[in-house]
C-alpha cells in the first residue's frame, strides 16, 4: 500500500485499459495511497455501475470528471474536436448539452471540477503528427520544421480568434446553466497537446477575461505545456505568471522529450525543470497525477515523494 497521498488525486487514465470493473480499477488506485480519483472519459456506465456504490460508502472521492463524461463514442465529441468551436450550430450546442451533462455528474459525485478539451483552429490533416516526426528526426532548428511549423501558425493565428469566440460563448452559456442551477463545479478548459488545439495560456487568459466570474478556469496540463513549449508555440514561464490566478485545477505528469504522461523527476531525469510548476502546484485547488500505464507503483510513489519535498522547500 502506498503512502497516503492526503489531497492529490489520481486519474483513471492510468489503469482503465486493465480492467473490466470499474470497482477494480479503482481498488489498484487506492492501493497507491490515493483517497481521491479523476473519472476519465473512457469511463463508462457499466464501469461506473461498480464505482458509484463505492462513492456512496465513502471508499473513494471524485475530485474531477473528464468531459466527455461518461464515455462517448462518437470522434465529434472527443478529446480532439472542435467542440465547443463548432460552426455547426447544432453540433455546438450538442457539445454544450454534452459538458452540461458531465457537470450533473461532478456535482452528484462532490467533485469540483470538469475537465475540457475545449476546441482546435481544424486542419485538413494532423498536422502536429507531421511536424512531431519532423521534430524526432530532424529537429525542431530544421528548415523543414521551421517551414511548416510557419505554415501552422499562420492558419492557426489567422483562424483563432473565430473559433475563441465561439468557445466563449459556448462557456458562457454553460456557466450560466450552470449557476442557475446551483451546481458548486468549475469547467477547466485544459491546456492541450497538439499545437493546432486550443487555448494557449494567452487564448486563455481572454476567455477569462470575457467570463469575469464565472465558474471556468484553467486546467493547466503541465505536460502538454511542456510539449507545446518544445515545439514552439507559448513559453510557460512567460505566460503563467499571467494566468496563475485562474487556475481551477491541474494534471501533473512530465514529458520525455514530445512524449507525455511519465512521472516527474523520475523519467525525465531533469530535477530543476519541472520546478518551475511548484507554486501553480503549491496553489491549484484540485491537483491530479495523469500518468500512463507505463507508470510503476514504486515509480509514481518515488515522483509523490520527490515532489512533496520540493513543495516543502518551496515554503520555507
Amino acid at each position: 500500500m502506498g503512502k497516503d497521498k492526503g489531497i492529490y488525486s489520481f486519474s483513471t487514465c492510468w489503469n482503465i485499459k486493465r480492467h473490466s470493473a470499474g470497482s477494480g480499477m479503482i481498488d489498484e488506485i487506492r492501493e497507491l495511497g490515493f483517497r481521491n480519483v479523476e473519472l476519465n472519459y473512457n469511463v463508462t456506465q457499466e464501469l461506473l455501475s461498480t464505482i458509484e456504490p463505492m462513492i456512496e460508502r465513502g471508499e473513494i472521492g471524485v475530485s474531477s470528471v473528464h468531459n466527455t463524461f461518461p464515455h462517448d463514442p462518437d470522434p465529434d465529441y472527443g478529446t480532439d474536436s472542435v467542440l465547443l468551436g463548432f460552426e455547426d450550430e447544432v453540433k455546438r450546442q450538442r457539445a454544450i448539452e454534452l459538458l452540461i451533462g458531465s457537470a450533473e455528474y461532478a456535482n452528484r459525485y462532490g467533485a469540483k471540477a470538469v475537465v475540457v478539451h475545449p476546441g482546435e483552429v481544424p486542419f485538413d490533416y494532423n498536422i502536429d503528427q507531421a511536424l512531431k516526426k519532423i521534430y524526432h528526426e530532424q529537429g525542431p532548428e530544421s528548415p523543414a520544421y521551421v517551414k511548416l511549423w510557419s505554415e501552422m501558425l499562420e492558419r492557426r493565428e489567422s483562424l483563432a480568434e473565430r473559433y475563441l469566440q465561439r468557445i466563449g460563448d459556448s462557456l458562457e452559456d454553460i456557466c450560466e446553466r450552470i449557476a442557475s442551477k446551483g451546481w458548486d463545479v468549475s469547467i477547466g478548459i485544459e491546456t492541450r497537446s497538439r499545437c493546432y488545439q486550443m487555448p494557449t495560456l494567452r487564448e486563455a487568459k481572454s476567455v477569462f477575461d470575457r467570463l469575469k466570474g464565472a465558474p471556468v478556469g484553467l486546467w493547466y496540463d503541465f505536460g502538454h505545456g511542456m510539449m507545446m513549449e518544445r515545439m514552439g508555440l507559448y513559453d510557460n514561464a512567460r505566460d503563467m505568471e499571467d494566468i496563475k490566478d485562474d487556475v481551477v485545477g491541474i494534471h501533473i505528469h512530465e514529458t520525455v522529450g514530445l512524449s507525455d504522461h511519465w512521472c516527474p523527476y523520475v523519467h525525465s531525469g531533469d530535477v530543476d525543470y519541472f520546478d518551475r510548476f511548484l507554486p501553480i502546484i503549491a496553489a491549484a485547488p484540485v491537483k491530479v497525477y495523469e500518468l500512463k500505464a507505463a507508470c510503476k507503483p514504486d515509480e509514481i510513489e518515488q515522483s509523490h515523494d520527490m515532489l512533496l519535498a520540493k513543495l516543502a522547500s518551496l515554503e520555507v
